[in-house]
């Protein structure tokens, strides 16, 4: 029997999408790897969700999980790997090779770190190389670091760095500082870290763990050379899109168009919503929105089709 609807992901769009969807009394599949997304690899302190004048990104989405699972909902732990269309219905193909079949689909997956692209990362990933600070930050105790990537993401990684790290450096590509005040504020008083502006990377090098890294000075073009033990990667992110080749429309920036009114792709009965899609604004309380949005404008589309 085919699902009234499958929500693909399960960070902030995903749940509020199945919230709705479940009270809605849509029989609904909600297909994740797990729960949290950027949200939960990423914010260490969250300051801008109404209702909570300060928490953490992993407290957030624990406490959006409880609320998804108080609902009749099914959730499977996996990753989707293709999506065929066949008549109106929709077929999703997971990583552990189960298929299931939808009237209706709302793509959340997300995105992911995007990679600096340089000799030397993709050998030590996880060697010293790190795209979360939340998960690895107490690796680096004592020890010195980068964080690639300037604005809110890079100082609020420096931020969580500093509970551990013994000096962080801060490499920036423009020329002057993007973060807001309230971030530049909170580095100062780490005394901790150094800010480095028109900074290109160039290399990641070690042995057998990152022993330091090679960046150009825009301006002058001459090469530098930082002895430390880690590299944290916040240069933001791509969407998850690689299953959707074929079925919706893209931009140059690879995020799924969409009907700003729906929710909806070029593909009748296929939504997309959060950071995938092209909405300007990658923000936490946007991406519920746009969850929700989404799951209502799914719940219209299965009326007008007689479901």
């Amino acid at each position: 029997m085919a699902y009234d609807l499958i929500i693909i992901g399960g960070g902030p769009a995903g749940i509020t999408a199945g919230i709705y969807a479940a009270r809605a009394r849509l029989y609904t599949l909600l297909i994740t790897k797990g729960f949290g997304g950027q949200v939960a690899r990423k914010a260490v302190a969250i300051e801008n969700y109404p209702g909570f004048e300060e928490i953490s990104g992993q407290e957030l989405i624990q406490r959006f999980e409880k609320h998804l699972r108080r609902f009749e909902i099914e959730i499977k732990e996996d990753s989707v790997v293709e999506i065929k269309r066949q008549n109106e219905n929709f077929l999703v193909f997971t990583e552990t090779k189960e298929q299931f079949e939808a009237r209706s689909l709302i793509v959340a997956s997300g995105a992911d770190p995007r990679p600096l692209e340089v000799p030397g990362e993709k050998e030590f990933i996880g060697k010293g190389v790190s795209y979360c600070t939340v998960c690895d930050a107490p690796l680096f105790s004592d020890k010195t670091v980068a964080v690639v990537g300037g604005g809110d993401a890079g100082f609020e990684a420096a931020i969580a760095l500093s509970n551990w790290a013994k000096k962080i450096y801060i490499l920036e590509y423009g020329s002057r500082i993007k973060a807001d005040e309230v971030n530049q504020e909170r580095v100062k008083k780490t005394g901790k870290v150094e800010i480095i502006t028109n900074a290109a990377l160039k290399e990641i090098k070690g042995k057998d763990f990152v022993e330091s890294i090679v960046y150009q000075e825009r301006d002058s073009q001459n090469l530098k050379t930082l002895e430390l033990q880690g590299v944290f990667v916040e240069i933001g992110s791509q969407p998850a899109t690689s299953f959707l080749k074929g079925l919706v429309g893209f931009n140059e920036r690879d995020e799924v168009v969409v009907d700003p009114k729906t929710g909806e792709t070029s593909t009748p009965g296929l939504f997309a919503a959060g950071d995938i899609d092209e909405v300007p604004y990658k923000q936490i309380i946007v991406a519920c929105g746009e969850g929700a949005k989404a799951a209502l404008s799914v719940y219209k589309y299965l009326q007008e089709k007689g479901f």
